[in-house]
C-alpha cells in the first residue's frame, strides 16, 4: 500500500504510530519556506486526484507541515482480500530482482563446539537470507567456516602426542585445552605448533589427512544443530578453499605493491590515507596467512563467482576494527566494484543473567545443543507434551528471542523471557497463531463479501496487515529483523484484544 500511494504522490510517505495522524504522513512541506501553508496547498490539489481518493479517505495538515493520510475501508477490505489470494506469499515482492546479495553467516570454528556465541550469527543471518529472499533477491548464504589458522597447528601437535586415532568434536576441544595447559610451563609448544600449521599450508598428506578428520568431526556436530534450529546455508566454503586465491593475491604486482615491511617483518597493508590508523596485517613474520589474508581471498571470490550487490557479515560487534580495516582494503586493492555495498551487521553478545560473558567453571564453551535441549524441557512443562510440538515451541522461542532484540544490542539470556507465554515471545506468537486456526475451524462464513462497517478492534488490525509487507522490506534494508518481531508483536496484540 505504501509503495502504490508514493507512486501516486510522487513523494515518500511514513507509517505513522499514532493512528490519531493517520496511516500515513509525509514531510515534503518541511524542505520548503512557510511549510504549513505548501502543505496546505499540496493536500487541496491532492485531495482532487482520483486515483489517490480511491484509496484515500481523509487528508491533513497538522503541525508545522505534515501532510496525513487516512486509508479508506475499502483500501483495507481490498487489502484482505489480496491476502487471501496470496497466501503465504503476501508481503513478498519482486523489489529486489535482478540484485544478488551475499549473507556471510554462522561461521563456527572446526574443531571447537557450536557454542552459544555461535546463536547470534546464525539466527539473525538465517532471518537476513530469508528476508531478502522474500524481497526478490538472489541470496547466497555463505557458512565461512573457521578451518584455518595457527590453531590446527596445535590440534595435529596434539593428536600425534598422543596417537589419537579417532575423536570427535569434545575430544578435540579437550586437546586444544590441554595443549594451552602445556604450554604454560613450555613454551617451545607454541613453536611446534606454527611448524605443524607450516606443514599444513604446504600440504604435507598426513598434516592434510589429521586436519580433514577434524573437519568431518566437526561437520558432524555442526549438521544436527542445523537440522535442529531449521537454517538452511547455501555453502561452506572454510578459510581453507580459498588458498589458491591467496597465491595468486600474493603473486599479483599489482597487489604486492600494496604490502609494506612491519613489526617482525610481517608483511602489513597501511590504511592510513583510508583514514584507520591501524595498518592491516597480511602475512606474519613466519609468513603464515591471517584471517585478513583469508578474507581478503573470499571478497576476491565471491566477486568473481557471484558479482553481488551487496556482500553482508552478520558478525560480532567485537570485530568491527577488523572489517573496517578489510573493507577498506578491499577497496584500496580494487577487489570489489564501486557499486558494491561492504556491511558488517557488528551484533552484540550474550550475556549471562547477572550481565557478565556466559563461561563454564572450567572454562569450556556453553554448548548450543544444551540449551536448546533445555528449551525443549521448559516447553514440555508449559503443556506441550508431544515431542515434535516441544521442539517447536521451544526452539521456537529462543530463536523469536534472539531476533527480538536489535542487532547492536546485547542480550541478556533469561529463561522466564524467552518462555514467557504473555509477553514479546515466541511462545505468545504461537499461540495467537493456534488460537487464530482454532477460530477459523470452527467459523462458517456464509459469505466471503466484505462489506458493512468495521468496528475499532478490526479496522486497527486491518490497518496493521497493512503494513506487513513494509515491515519486511524495512527488516531488511535495515539489516534489523528486530522490527519484523515487533510488527509481529503489536498485530499479535490486536488481534487478541477481541
Amino acid at each position: 500500500m505504501k509503495t502504490v500511494l508514493e507512486k501516486i504522490l510522487g513523494f515518500g510517505l511514513e507509517a505513522t504510530d499514532n493512528p490519531a495522524f493517520g496511516d500515513y504522513s509525509a514531510n515534503i512541506a518541511l524542505q520548503h519556506g512557510s511549510p504549513k501553508k505548501i502543505a496546505e496547498e499540496i493536500a487541496e490539489k491532492l485531495k482532487v486526484n482520483k486515483d489517490l481518493t480511491n484509496l484515500v479517505d481523509r487528508i491533513e495538515v497538522a503541525g508545522p507541515g505534515f501532510i496525513n493520510f487516512w486509508l479508506k475501508k475499502e483500501a483495507l477490505l481490498d487489502n484482505l482480500s489480496q491476502i487471501e489470494e496470496r497466501k503465504e506469499k503476501y508481503g513478498t515482492s519482486d523489489a529486489g530482482k535482478g540484485k544478488t546479495v551475499i549473507i556471510d553467516y554462522s561461521s563456527p570454528n572446526i574443531a571447537k563446539p557450536f557454542g552459544i556465541g555461535h546463536l547470534r550469527s546464525t539466527i539473525i543471518g538465517a532471518a537476513l537470507y530469508n528476508l531478502y529472499g522474500a524481497l526478490g533477491y538472489t541470496v547466497v548464504g555463505d557458512n565461512h567456516l573457521g578451518d584455518w589458522g595457527t590453531q590446527f597447528g596445535k590440534l595435529l601437535y596434539m593428536i600425534k602426542l598422543k596417537n589419537v586415532a579417532d575423536f570427535d568434536i569434545a575430544k578435540l576441544e579437550d586437546l586444544y585445552v590441554e595443549f594451552h595447559k602445556l604450554a604454560e610451563t613450555d613454551s617451545s609448544l607454541e613453536e611446534s605448533a606454527r611448524e605443524w600449521f607450516k606443514k599444513l599450508e604446504e600440504g604435507d598428506s598426513e598434516a592434510k589427512d589429521i586436519w580433514q578428520k577434524c573437519v568431518d568431526a566437526s561437520m558432524e556436530e555442526f549438521d544436527r544443530i542445523y537440522k535442529l534450529l531449521g537454517v538452511k546455508i547455501d555453502f561452506a566454503f572454510g578459510e581453507s578453499y580459498y588458498e589458491s586465491e591467496m597465491k595468486q593475491m600474493m603473486q599479483d604486482p599489482g597487489f604486492k605493491k600494496h604490502l609494506v615491511k612491519g613489526e617482525d617483518g610481517a608483511l602489513i597493508i597501511d590504511l592510513a590515507k583510508e583514514g584507520i590508523g591501524t595498518p592491516l596485517m597480511f602475512l606474519k613474520s613466519d609468513g603464515a596467512t591471517t584471517y585478513a589474508t583469508r578474507d581478503l581471498a573470499t571478497i576476491k571470490f565471491r566477486e568473481r563467482k557471484w558479482d553481488p550487490d551487496t556482500i553482508i557479515y552478520e558478525v560480532g560487534a567485537e570485530q568491527s576494527l577488523h572489517f573496517k580495516q578489510l573493507f577498506a582494503a578491499a577497496r584500496l586493492l580494487g577487489l570489489v566494484k564501486e557499486r558494491v555495498k561492504l556491511i558488517h551487521t557488528a551484533h552484540g553478545l550474550y550475556l549471562a543473567p547477572d550481565g557478565k560473558k556466559f563461561s563454564t567453571r572450567k572454562g569450556k564453551t556453553i554448548k548450543l545443543e544444551e540449551v536448546l535441549d533445555e528449551a525443549v524441557k521448559r516447553a514440555k512443562k508449559l503443556g506441550n507434551s508431544q515431542e515434535n510440538v516441544a521442539k517447536e515451541v521451544g526452539i521456537g522461542a529462543i530463536k523469536y528471542f534472539d531476533l527480538m532484540h536489535s542487532v547492536a544490542s546485547n542480550v541478556i539470556f533469561e529463561w522466564d523471557k524467552i518462555m514467557n507465554m504473555e509477553g514479546n515471545s515466541g511462545p505468545y506468537l504461537q499461540y495467537t497463531v493456534a488460537r487464530t486456526n482454532s477460530v477459523l475451524a470452527k467459523a462458517k462464513p456464509e459469505s466471503k463479501k466484505k462489506e458493512g462497517s468495521l468496528n475499532a478492534e478490526e479496522a486497527s488490525v486491518l490497518r496493521s496487515l497493512v503494513r506487513y509487507p513494509e515491515a519486511i522490506e524495512s527488516a531488511a534494508l535495515l539489516y534489523s529483523p528486530n522490527l519484523l518481531c515487533n510488527f509481529l508483536h503489536d498485530l499479535a496484540q490486536k488481534y487478541n484484544s477481541f
